[in-house]
Order: C-alpha cells, then sequence, then structure tokens
C-alpha cells in the first residue's frame, strides 16, 4: 500500500482520480485543494468516510504548508492536478494562472525534492511526481477547413451539424510536438511542464508527465461546455457556441482518464510524457447538437414550448486567439502501459446527461458552496 498526495482534488480530474483510488485500489490518499471556485468537497461525498482519505485544505504556494504534510504524511507518490484551467477566465485575468499554474508548481517541485533528499535509496527509487498537463500546450492542429475549404456537413431529419471525419489522414498531437501554446491559461501550464522537466534533469527528481485532451463526465463544474449545455438547456436558456462551432476538440471521459493517470503514476517511466485522449474528435457544434438530441429523447416537456432543444443554439463572438483543433495520439501509453479509453463519446455523454438530470441538487449546491461550508464547520 501506497500513500499517494492528490493536490487539487477537489476538482473535476482530482476527485475522479480520488474516487478511482479509494474504490478501486489499496492506497491511503491525502487530497490537498485550496478549494477554489472550482474545487468541491461534495464531489467526494461518496467516499469522505473512508479510513484511506484525508482530506487537507492548502495551497500548493504554502512552502511551510508543503513541507508539513510531506512530514506528516510521507507520500510515495505525488499526483499534481492543482490548477486554473478556463481559458476565459485566463483571458479575463491571467494573474492567477501564473501564480498558481507556474509558481505553485514550481513551489511543490521544490517542496518534494527537499523530502526527497530525505528518503533512503529504496524509497527515493520507488518515490514518483506526476505531473497532469493538457494538450493545449501544443496550440493547435491543421483543421478540415484547412485541407477541404470546409468541413463536411452532414445531414439527415434530425440533425445538422460539422464533422470531422475529414480529419482522419490529419497530424495529432505526440509527444514528441513542439509546444506553442495560445491563451495565458496554455502557456502557464506549459511552463509547468518546462519546470517538471527541469528538476528531472537538473535534480534527478523522478517525475512523469501527461498531457490530455479535453475532459467531460459527472461532476464537471457547471461553467464547462457540456454541463453549461445541459443546464442551460433545461431552463430554456441559450446555448452559446464561439465563432461557427466548428473548433474540433477530443474528447475524453474523465474516469478513463483517471485510470490511465493511474497507470503512468504507477507503472510510467521516470522522465517520459504520456499523451492521453479519447479518440473522438468532435467538432463543437456536434458536441451542442449531440446533447440537444439526447435531452428531446429524455424530455418531453420541453421549456417554452420547444420542439427541440436545438432551437436554443446561438452563436456567439469566437474567443480571442482560439485553437481550431485538438487530436490526441494516444499510442504510446497503449503499447507501452495497455491503457485505451473504454467509453465511446455516445456512451460517455449519455452517461453524463443522465448524470446530470439525476444530481440537479449537486449542481445547486456547488455553484452555492454551501456542502463544503458545511463539510468544514464554516457559517453558511
Amino acid at each position: 500500500m501506497k500513500t499517494i498526495v492528490v493536490t487539487g482534488g477537489a476538482g473535476f480530474i482530482g476527485s475522479a482520480v480520488i474516487r478511482f483510488l479509494i474504490n478501486e485500489t489499496p492506497h491511503k490518499v491525502i487530497n490537498l485543494d485550496k478549494l477554489t471556485y472550482a474545487g468541491n468537497l461534495q464531489s467526494l461525498k461518496s467516499i469522505d468516510s473512508s479510513k484511506r482519505y484525508t482530506f487537507v485544505k492548502g495551497d500548493i504556494c504554502d512552502r511551510v504548508h508543503l513541507n508539513s504534510i510531506f512530514k506528516t504524511y510521507q507520500p510515495d507518490i505525488i499526483m499534481h492536478l492543482a490548477a486554473e484551467s478556463h481559458v476565459d477566465r485566463s483571458i479575463d485575468g491571467p494573474g492567477d494562472f501564473i501564480q498558481t499554474n507556474i509558481v505553485g508548481t514550481y513551489t511543490l517541485l521544490e517542496a518534494a525534492r527537499e523530502y526527497w533528499c530525505t528518503l533512503n535509496d529504496t524509497a527515493k527509487a520507488g518515490f514518483r511526481f506526476h505531473h497532469i498537463s493538457t494538450d493545449e500546450v501544443y496550440g493547435d492542429l491543421p483543421h478540415p477547413d484547412d485541407v477541404k475549404g470546409e468541413a463536411e456537413s452532414v445531414k439527415s431529419e434530425n440533425t445538422s451539424y460539422l464533422t470531422p471525419s475529414t480529419s482522419q489522414n490529419l497530424p495529432l498531437f505526440t509527444e514528441q510536438t513542439a509546444y506553442a501554446p495560445s491563451s495565458p491559461y496554455s502557456a502557464s501550464k506549459a511552463s509547468s511542464d518546462h519546470l517538471v522537466r527541469a528538476w528531472q534533469r537538473t535534480y534527478g527528481l523522478p517525475v512523469v508527465i501527461t498531457n490530455c485532451s479535453n475532459n467531460y463526465g459527472p461532476f464537471h463544474f457547471p461553467e464547462k461546455l457540456i454541463p453549461l449545455v445541459i443546464l442551460n438547456a433545461l431552463e430554456g436558456k441559450a446555448l452559446p457556441i464561439y465563432g461557427d462551432g466548428s473548433q474540433i476538440r477530443d474528447w475524453l471521459y474523465v474516469e478513463d482518464h483517471a485510470r490511465a493517470l493511474y497507470k503512468v503514476a504507477t507503472e510510467g517511466k521516470v522522465d517520459e510524457t504520456y499523451n492521453i485522449g479519447g479518440h473522438n474528435e468532435k467538432t463543437n457544434l456536434e458536441v451542442v447538437t449531440t446533447i440537444c438530441l439526447e435531452l428531446d429523447k429524455l424530455i418531453e416537456k420541453k421549456p417554452r414550448n420547444l420542439t427541440s432543444f436545438k432551437e436554443l443554439i446561438t452563436f456567439v463572438k469566437d474567443r480571442p486567439g482560439h485553437d481550431r483543433r485538438y487530436a490526441i495520439d494516444a499510442s504510446k501509453i497503449d503499447s507501452q502501459l495497455n491503457w485505451q479509453p473504454q467509453e465511446t463519446f455516445e456512451s460517455g455523454i449519455s452517461k453524463t446527461i443522465m448524470w446530470y438530470l439525476e444530481n440537479l441538487d449537486w449542481c445547486k449546491q456547488v455553484q452555492a458552496g454551501t456542502y463544503q461550508r458545511e463539510r468544514l464547520g464554516e457559517n453558511t
């Protein structure tokens, strides 16, 4: 049994990792989270009574607190997920992203290095610092529009949307793809990736890095695209799509991602990077339309006397510096660690929609912050 510190464990991906660790492994888990707007202990309610789980409220920029955590819990693995991660927020206020993603990662690396140096040779060899990053550090890839002039249009009696089917022969992000970040968020994550690699090469700290595609699934914070569309549709609100909706993303079900991260943390080779993707390239318009059609089947009485939720789709001014296409080559983690996603986009989005329909109270509690105030004994 190992002791694993998960930073950002109350976030979307972090909470999925912790639920997996507690439910599927014998390890002890220390959840270190600052509980910013996107950190929600409600996401961990199902496992927070486990004797193998400990929550510690704290900031990865607080070196004194980090030193105390390492001394108290003596971790074997650090899974570093704590990050500011919303592109729009990074455009409006990049300072928090620089502080958390760059300064915070530096502080955590130094605390980990100091702790690692105190270990005996066996413990040193078994220690891992796993840095979880994003495919956005790579910038963007050629889009089908660049090749054919415009993406193919798929039409049926039920839907009409752009499809990335023509992207099948276009390049993918590999572990050797050069970094070319476009937003303050992706630039801050690229910086943190470089720091982690430098601490391995300069100090010998045993690190592994993963870069993932867009995650979706249960417990996703309501401001993100998929939960936002689901919740807005239920209330009869506009479903905003940037530009013409032709931006392509590779969608990865969050529980598949959690399995992959555990594989890398426990079986990955030191100083290696592993790309993790869902093999699901979809345009933003296709994603939104798919959600609308699924909701059409599930909800007979629609708000505002709508015939279809597609009527709520609204195109808005595009985001500055918006990358047009992301797509992951996940062949390395497949061949070396025998990981493949279990969910298709169709199965994953169906599970996700049903989860939100059955957990609307969670959304309200998360947005109000009531559960974690109660959990921490704070006044409401």
